[in-house]
This record gives C-alpha cells, structure tokens and sequence, in this order.
C-alpha cells in the first residue's frame, strides 16, 4: 500500500518547451560581378612622347624650337658645342695613326727575328681599341645634334642654351602626331580585370565643350604602379584638331562579370568579431534551419558590402540582422523579405 501510494505521488515533468525560432535576415551570397558603368577621371597624352638628350655633356650651343612649334621628321632641333667633341675625335684619330705605325714597325722586327709573335699581336689589339675609340667619337660628335625622330609637336623646353647639358637629360620632348591622341586612367586591381582591350568607352572633355568622344580600349597595364597600386589603362581618341596633349576629361567604361572564382560580397552586417583580415559569419543550414559559425577571410570595405576573399561560396546563405543573439546551433525563422538566393548583397 506504501509502494502505491508513493507512485500515485509522484508527477511527471513536462517535456521541455521546444527552443524559440529567432526571426533574422539572410541572404544568398554572390560574386562582385555584374555588369556596371565606372566613371574614371583621366589625361590625354600623345600615344608616343619622346624625351630627347645628349649622350655626353657639354655646353648647349642652341636649341632651333620652342614649345608649341611643329617639326618634320628629321629636322635639326638642337646642338651642342661640339669644340670639346671635336678635340676628342681628333686626338682619337692620331692614336690611330700612331698604332698603325706601331703594327707596321712590329711586322717589321717579327720578320727579322727581333720580336716575338705576342708583341706583333699586342699591337694589333692597340690598334683595333684605338679605331674603336675613334668611331665611340665620331658617334658622340652625331648625338651632340638633335633631330625630330619624326614629325610633331614640341611639348617642352626644359632647358636654354648656355646651360650645361649631362648625358640622358632631356633637352626636348617631342609628341609625334601620327600616333595620335589616348587617354590615360588609373585603375583599381579589381576594376582592370574587368577591362577588355577592344571595348568601347564614352569620353567628355570639358575643354572641347559638351561634345562627347566614341574612345576605345586601345591597352591594359600588365604591371600596377609602385606608389599607388593602379594599373594604367589607355583609350584611343578619334582624330581631333583641338585635342592637346593635358587636357583632363572623364572617361565612362562599361565593366563586364568577374571571372571566375572572383570573391564575393556579403552586408557589412553579416560580419561579426571581425579582426584584421578576419571574421565571423552565421550560415543557414536550410534543412534544419540552424546557423553555423564560419570563419572567414575579408577584403575591401564599401558601400556596397565586405569582400569575402574566402570561407564562402557562392549561393551559401548567411544571416545578416539579430546577430547578436544567435548562437552556434540556434534555430532561426527566415524573414519574408530576406534577400533571394542569386541576388548580391548590397544590390
């Protein structure tokens, strides 16, 4: 009677109540891609802008153009004093003379006996320097004249005669008109790989008016630059008389989808305990629609959202509002106007 009176005592524990669904955000994460227009500022410039110097210094005995003056093909342009020059090609033609001689009295003594055949072929080799010392004058004597390497226009004058002239420093430049007109863009590592060589691009100069130029992408920089990270981009210009090497203008591309395996986007909300180049994602597990922390590795920062360079892959879902009270494993109820797979955060 004890036994049973003590079962009837005893009550049974309700179940648990089942775990709340928290109502969040996701979104389906997709490449930086898409098609999009970019409005970069840039220079034009000659295709082809020739700096021209001296090979040795000297004395700038005149300089024939000034900037602005149109030159043809050959044309002299500038000279040096060519006394100093000249005093070297002579001394060098008398070294000549004398290790002629020098052979022939050598041939001379070897043919007797009195020298060997090694004092014979050191005057030779005397001779061979000194002749070449003499055409190393002559080519001096030929680069103290500065001629138009083809016909254009001088775009500066840096120097004036009288001033002392050091080998390589440039005395003229000249732009060569038949090359025509580009202009010059800077562009981001990630905007340059979506540049084509071919495409079209829209280009304004303020300085022609509102007039709009039909400009293509004529070349792509292999290389981005040291101080600032861009690669230099160059569009073709139509031919233009009022077109000057300088004027500013703005070009608009069009830039085509990422490559393949580019990295995607995800809302700058989605992040959490982010640290240097890493952080923190939730992910859905849409069958049991639990989430899941997921380390990852962050790029640039924008507007538009955070670059995953890693982590993800395209069409995962992550979550991107209430983050702060998820935790690993909770149960989450998607919210009706969350972003649809295949749309990119940000967008």
């Amino acid at each position: 009677m004890a036994a049973i009176l003590t079962a009837c005592g005893e009550t049974t524990a309700p179940p648990p109540a089942p775990e709340p669904a928290v109502p969040v955000r996701v979104v389906s994460v997709a490449p930086v891609s898409g098609v999009t227009l970019l409005d970069v500022a840039g220079t034009v410039r000659l295709k082809r802008e020739t700096s021209l110097a001296f090979n040795t210094p000297g004395r700038i005995a005149a300089i024939l153009v000034r900037e602005g003056d149109k030159v043809q093909a050959g044309q002299l342009l500038a000279r040096l004093d060519t006394t100093a020059l000249g005093a070297n090609q002579a001394s060098a033609t008398a070294e000549v003379v004398r290790a002629q001689a020098d052979v022939k009295r050598a041939e001379d003594l070897f043919a007797k006996g009195w020298v060997t055949a090694p004092r014979v072929e050191q005057a030779r080799a005397t001779m061979v320097a000194a002749q070449a010392r003499v055409r190393a004058a002559g080519f001096d004597v030929t680069l103290a004249f500065l001629r138009a390497p083809a016909a254009g226009v001088v775009l500066a004058r840096p120097v004036e005669p009288g001033q002392i002239a050091q080998p390589g420093q440039a005395i003229l430049t000249i732009g060569e008109m038949n090359q025509g007109f580009v202009m010059r863009l800077p562009l981001a590592d990630r905007d340059a790989a979506r540049v084509r060589q071919g495409q079209p691009a829209t280009v304004h100069i303020p300085a022609l008016g509102a007039e709009m130029l039909q400009g293509q992408v004529s070349e792509v920089g292999a290389r981005g630059d040291d101080g600032t990270g861009t690669f230099r981009i160059e569009l073709k210009l139509p031919a233009d008389k009022r077109l000057a090497s300088g004027q500013i203008g703005t070009a608009r591309l069009t830039l085509g989808p990422a490559e393949p395996g580019a990295p995607i986007s995800v809302p700058a909300t989605a992040v959490f305990a982010a640290r240097a180049d890493e952080g923190f994602v939730y992910m859905l597990e849409p069958v049991t629609r639990r989430v899941r922390r997921r380390q990852v590795a962050l790029g640039t920062v924008s507007d538009a959202g955070v670059v995953v360079t890693a982590g993800l892959k395209p069409g995962d879902q992550v979550v991107t509002t209430g983050i702060d009270r998820l935790r690993e494993g909770q149960v989450i109820e998607v919210a009706p106007n969350s972003v649809p797979a295949g749309r990119q955060a940000g967008k």
